[in-house]
This record gives structure tokens, C-alpha cells and sequence, in this order.
């Protein structure tokens, strides 16, 4: 059984980053096709086909009734986007910063997460907490591309990595396809990881938190982890920070916005305790790092997988569970009464 879970948990990993890549060049190709500026593309369908695999495996476990895995996933992408990713991209190539951009969203992303740490600490969110997160997003999206439109237009660059990294499809036909089974391998993916992640957790006697957090939550950034390391390569550093920075905004206030409006959701202590406090803490490291100076250095971007290498570290120490919430044993047991 464990080894079936295995497979399962790889397949829907697999499926995930290829249903991922597909949907971006569909959605990008078709967003082209129907003439929409690169602009609003740029600020909104790039930003929402890379986050769709945190989308869907966060909606899918509220759904099964495992909304631990979901909370654990956003939380743990987030922290892997901002310590691994933009770790690793900053390895690869020191990451040029432009200040009035990153500010503006750097800004964004600390809003969001002090919203959501405020939120958690209410335990039980709800439908109200769901729909304030995406009116938030709504107004932070009015706000960008008003700010945009006049004059100050990077979005553009976005497009330009991705079409580099794989040419957009030029047939709408051809796009429309690709969504389709971008979006078809993602169903799939997010219902084997999640099926996969719970046997897992189980047979390992975890909780279903530390899974999401860990093994979900970098699946599920795979995407991101792949364009941040070509955009590094190609040497547009400012892309990865770019999508970094759109990513956690939107697994924030999209995602999880979306899971407390389509089910009541009850915050795990481990992520009440601890897990919460780890994203605050890699969320303002990060903010004088892109604020200060003219690069994120390579030394820099070392101490960011470093400490990702920590985190995940700690995730496993059995005394987590036992300083910040419930045994590991119990959460996988109590697990079927939240269905």
C-alpha cells in the first residue's frame, strides 16, 4: 500500500509541473491570441497558471476533507518560494532589483501575509474570512494595473521569459487545447498527490500538516521553481523575483480565500504554534534583502536554501509536534472525522 501511495504521490507530482507548464503556454497563447495587453497578462493570467497547482491540490484536499494538507501546502510554498526558490535563482545568477516595482509588491506580499496570520488566529475561517482575502486580491489587481497603465510597464518581461522558455502556441485552437489538458492533468495530479500525501502521512505517522507543508508544498511549487531557474539562466533575475513575489500574493488571497469560502476550515496547531510564525519570519528577512542594495547576492540566496533546509528539518524533529500541537499520531487518526 505504501508503495502504491508512493507512485501515487510521484504520478500527481509529475502530473502536476507538466499540467502546470502546459496551462502557462495556453493561457499565455491564448490571452495573445484575443488580444489582451501584455500588461493585464502579465498581472493576471501568469500569476494565476502558475499558482493553479496550489489551486487545485488546496481545493481538492478541502473537498476530500483534509484541508490540513491545504493550509500546510500555501504555507509551505510560500516559505519554499521565498527561501528556496528565490534562493536558488540568486545561486544561479545575482538577482538585478528595480525599487519602485518590488516595493510596491514586496509591500503587497507582507500585507497579505500579516492578513492571513491576523485571520489564523481566529482558529475557525470561515466564508467571511474567504471572501475578504479575494476582495483584497480584486483591489491589490485594480490597483497594479492602474499603477501600470501609466506608464511604468513591466509586465511585458514576464512574457518575454516565458516565450523564450517555450514559444506560445500560435493557433487559438491550439492554446484552447493546451488548457484543456493543462487543466485536465492538473485534476488528476492534485487528486494522486493528495490521495498519495494522506497514505503517506499514515503509514509514516505524520500529520497531514507536516505533508503539506513539505512534500505538497514543493510539489506544488514546481512550476515556479522551474521558471525562476530559467528565467535565472537567461538572465532575467527579475522575472523570478517578479514571480516570486505574484505567487505568494495570490496562494495567499486567492487560494486560500477560495478554501475558506467553499468550506469552514479549523487551523492546525502545529500551524497556529509554529508554521505561521516561519512564514512572518521568511516574509521580513526577505523584505530588507529586496529593499536595500542593488542585488540579492549569491551569499545571500545561500542562506535562503539554508534555511529552507532547516525549516523542512524541523518539520520531521518529533518534538515540533510535541511543543507546538498535537501529536503526529492523532492528527492522521482524526483525519476522517473532519470528512
Amino acid at each position: 500500500m505504501t508503495a502504491i501511495a508512493f507512485l501515487q504521490a510521484g504520478g500527481g507530482l509529475a502530473l502536476l509541473f507538466v499540467g502546470g507548464e502546459i496551462l502557462l503556454r495556453g493561457a499565455v497563447g491564448l490571452s495573445l491570441r484575443f488580444g489582451l495587453s501584455p500588461l493585464l497578462i502579465g498581472l493576471t493570467v501568469v500569476a494565476l497558471a502558475t499558482s493553479m497547482p496550489e489551486l487545485v491540490v488546496t481545493l481538492t484536499a478541502g473537498v476530500q476533507g483534509v484541508p490540513d494538507i491545504g493550509i500546510g501546502n500555501v504555507v509551505g510554498s510560500n516559505i519554499a518560494n521565498i527561501l528556496l526558490i528565490l534562493g536558488l535563482a540568486a545561486l544561479l545568477c545575482p538577482i538585478e532589483r528595480e525599487p519602485r516595482r518590488i516595493l510596491r509588491d514586496t509591500g503587497a506580499m507582507v500585507a497579505a501575509t500579516a492578513v492571513f496570520i491576523a485571520m489564523a488566529c481566529a482558529e475557525r475561517l470561515g466564508f467571511v474570512h474567504g471572501m475578504v482575502m479575494l476582495v483584497l486580491l480584486i483591489l491589490y489587481l485594480a490597483y497594479s494595473y492602474r499603477v501600470e497603465r501609466r506608464g511604468y510597464n513591466e509586465a511585458s518581461t514576464g512574457l518575454e521569459a516565458i516565450e523564450e522558455a517555450g514559444a506560445t502556441p500560435k493557433s487559438a485552437w491550439v492554446a484552447c487545447g493546451l488548457v484543456i489538458v493543462g487543466v485536465v492533468a492538473l485534476g488528476g495530479g492534485s487528486e494522486l498527490l493528495v490521495r498519495g500525501s494522506t497514505t503517506i502521512a499514515r503509514a509514516a505517522g505524520v500529520s497531514e500538516t507536516v505533508i503539506g507543508l513539505t512534500l505538497v508544498a514543493f510539489g506544488t511549487s514546481l512550476p515556479e521553481l522551474a521558471t525562476a531557474i530559467i528565467a535565472a539562466l537567461r538572465g532575467h533575475t527579475e522575472v523570478a523575483l517578479g514571480n516570486v513575489l505574484g505567487s505568494n500574493i495570490f496562494n495567499i488571497l486567492l487560494i486560500l480565500g477560495a478554501l475558506f469560502v467553499i468550506t469552514p476550515v479549523t487551523v492546525a496547531p502545529e500551524i497556529l504554534n509554529f508554521d505561521i510564525w516561519a512564514l512572518a519570519a521568511a516574509t521580513l528577512i526577505a523584505v530588507p534583502v529586496m529593499l536595500t542594495g542593488r542585488r540579492i547576492t549569491r551569499v545571500e540566496g545561500a542562506i535562503f536554501v539554508l534555511l529552507y533546509l532547516a525549516f523542512v528539518w524541523v518539520q520531521f524533529d518529533p518534538h515540533k509536534a510535541a511543543h507546538f500541537g498535537a501529536a503526529a499520531a492523532p492528527a492522521v487518526e482524526a483525519a476522517p472525522a473532519r470528512s
